[in-house]
């Protein structure tokens, strides 16, 4: 334990997946702060803010329960990113999107944009247009917001998007372009000139 504590950054994660299924709680520990702010992120690309620490949770959750049956720790990250993409798509499921009601907030949220005349107007937009895309992605089916997600925002290549997610990678092409043609449209149709 002692020199999984002096220098964590250089332990591989099948050293401490190998660790962790030996009985080492404190391997888990360093995998976890490996990993959170990714899963973390990864978990509110895919499904808004609500719920992200429960999410985030359950995640690590089932990750802790199901590491004693990994056989290759050396896919640790492409594992975990499926547990995320398993918890992602229940909750998707689990909570249908109303459409109307997401495109209200994006109306309610530039009208208080044009209505701002302050001097922090560049910091707003910013902050707007992040509402906007953060919208648009959750406008996608959880599928599409997916391949987006994972292979352009998480820069994971085409091949590893398709073992996350347990579908060929000419699925995951087909998703990307439809996916990034339904945000390019959401987007033209919100005023945002790409």
């Amino acid at each position: 334990m002692t020199v999984l504590a002096n220098n964590p950054a250089q332990i591989t994660d099948l050293e401490l997946v190998q660790k962790c299924q030996q009985g080492e709680t404190y391997a888990f520990r360093l995998l976890y702060q490996r990993y959170e702010q990714k899963v973390r992120g990864t978990l509110y690309k895919l499904c808004d803010n609500q719920l992200l620490d429960d999410l985030q949770q359950e995640v690590f959750l089932k990750a802790w329960k199901s590491l004693p049956k990994l056989r290759n720790g050396e896919y640790f990250s492409t594992w975990l990113y499926r547990i995320c993409w398993n918890v992602a798509y229940d909750y998707g499921k689990a909570r249908k999107r109303d459409r109307t009601k997401i495109l209200n907030q994006v109306k309610e949220s530039m009208q208080d944009l044009a209505r701002s005349t302050n001097h922090h107007q560049t910091g707003l937009l910013q902050l707007h247009y992040q509402d906007i895309v953060q919208t648009a992605l959750q406008s996608l089916s959880l599928e599409h917001r997916a391949v987006i997600v994972l292979h352009d925002l998480e820069d994971m290549p085409q091949k590893e998007v398709a073992q996350v997610l347990s579908i060929p990678v000419g699925t995951v092409k087909s998703r990307l372009f439809k996916a990034r043609k339904g945000l390019r449209q959401f987007l033209e149709q919100q005023g945002v000139n790409l």
